[in-house]
C-alpha cells in the first residue's frame, strides 16, 4: 500500500508499505480523507518540535477517516462496508492515569504519528491502517468522509471547552484562527456564548472565523487600537481560548479577561513570560488542554445531528499523489483553511 512517509524536513515521500491484517479485536480501515494537522507541519517542515524529532521515517497523520475492509476475530461494533472515523489514540487503559479515567494523559499513550517514543508510532496516512476495533466509530451516513477526518479537531475543541467550563452568555476571545481557532469559534457558538471575538494576524482565518460564527474578527497587527476598549474595568471577557501558541496571544489574554475569569491555552509554541503579578490579582485561572478523550465520539455525534457544520473549515483537498503540494498549501495561513488528502 501506498503512504505518506517523512524521511527528513522538507523530504516527504509516497512510500511502499506492507499491509497488516486485523487480528483479534482488531479492524483494517481502508482510509479515504486525511486531514494536515499543525504537528504534521511540524515534521514536514522541521522534522518535529521542541525537543521531539523523527530518527526513523515515519508515516504521518491522524485526522483520518475510511471504510471497514475487514474485522478481526470478535469484532462485534463494526463490519466490512461500514463508514467510520478513526479514533487515533490508543491509551493502555491499565496506568494510574487511565485507571483514574485520564485516558489523555496515558503514560503508555500510542498516538497515530508521533515521534514522542521509539520506535516511533506511524500515522495514518497510508490506503489501510489496521486499528482496535474501539478506535472504529461509525459515522451516520448524513456525513462525507471529509467531515468525519474532522472529528479527530473538532473532539480537541470541544476537549478544552470542557475545560473552560459552561459558555453560555460569556464573552469570549479566540487568539489564532487557523483550524483549530475556527473549530473553537464553531464550539463557543454552538455552546451558547453571546460574544466571540476572533484574532489574527491573516485574512483567510479571520474571514473563516466570521463565517463558523464570530461576532467580531480582528488583525492586531493592521488595527493594533482594536483590542484596547475591551481591557477597561480590568477586562470583558469571561473566557480566552489562546490558540496561536504565541506569548503576546497569551499575554493579551490576561490583560483582557475579567477579574476570576478563564485563559484555556490551546496551541504550543515554547516557553514564555507572563505578567505573574496581573494574573495573580485578577485571580485569573490558566488551564492548559492536551488531545481529548471521550470527545472523540462526541464529536462524531454533534456532526452527524447537524449541530455542528464543520464544512466551512475545508478548504482544499488533494489527491495522496499531490500530497507534497498539499502540504505546502496547509503551510500557507493566508491561502488554505483545512487542507486534506483524498486516498
Amino acid at each position: 500500500m501506498r503512504a505518506v512517509v517523512i524521511h527528513a524536513p522538507k523530504d516527504l515521500r509516497l512510500d511502499t508499505l506492507a499491509e497488516r491484517q486485523p487480528g483479534p479485536g482488531e479492524v483494517m480501515v481502508r482510509i479515504g480523507m486525511g486531514g494536515i494537522c499543525g504537528s504534521d507541519l511540524h515534521y514536514y517542515n522541521h522534522g518535529g518540535f521542541g525537543t521531539v524529532r523523527i530518527r526513523e521515517p515515519m508515516t504521518l497523520g491522524h485526522e483520518v477517516s475510511g471504510t471497514v475492509a475487514a474485522v478481526g476475530e470478535g469484532v462485534a461494533n463494526v463490519r466490512p462496508g461500514t463508514r467510520v472515523a478513526v479514533n487515533p489514540s490508543r491509551p493502555c487503559l491499565v496506568c494510574k492515569y487511565c485507571e483514574a479515567g485520564l485516558h489523555n494523559q496515558c503514560l503508555d499513550m500510542r498516538f497515530f504519528g508521533s515521534a514522542m517514543r521509539f520506535p516511533h508510532v506511524q500515522g495514518a496516512f497510508s490506503e489501510h491502517v489496521t486499528v482496535l476495533a474501539r478506535q472504529a466509530v461509525p459515522v451516520p451516513e448524513r456525513i462525507s468522509l471529509a467531515e468525519a477526518a474532522m472529528a479527530e479537531p473538532l473532539s480537541v475543541c470541544l476537549h478544552a471547552a470542557n475545560q473552560a467550563g459552561a459558555l453560555f452568555g460569556k464573552r469570549v476571545l479566540v487568539t489564532g484562527c487557523g483550524p483549530i481557532g475556527a473549530l473553537m469559534v464553531l464550539v463557543a457558538r454552538t455552546a451558547g456564548a453571546a460574544e466571540i471575538v476572533a484574532t489574527d494576524i491573516a485574512s483567510r482565518p479571520l474571514e473563516t472565523a466570521l463565517k463558523v460564527g464570530a461576532t467580531r474578527a480582528i488583525d492586531p497587527v493592521k488595527d493594533p487600537d482594536a483590542l484596547k476598549p475591551y481591557a477597561a474595568d480590568k477586562g470583558s471577557f469571561d473566557v480566552h481560548f489562546e490558540a496561536s501558541g504565541t506569548e503576546v496571544a497569551l499575554r493579551t489574554g490576561i490583560e483582557l479577561v475579567r477579574p476570576r475569569g478563564t485563559i484555556v491555552q490551546i496551541g504550543v509554541g515554547g516557553e514564555a513570560k507572563l505578567p505573574m503579578n496581573v494574573l495573580v490579582a485578577k485571580e485569573i485561572a490558566l488551564r492548559g488542554t492536551f488531545r481529548f478523550d471521550d470527545e472523540f465520539d462526541l464529536a462524531v455525534r454533534m456532526m452527524g445531528d447537524g449541530i455542528i457544520d464543520v464544512r466551512p473549515v475545508i478548504s482544499d483537498t488533494f489527491p495522496v499523489a499531490d500530497a507534497h503540494a498539499a502540504f505546502e498549501l496547509a503551510g500557507d495561513r493566508n491561502k488554505a483553511m483545512k487542507v486534506q488528502i483524498a486516498f
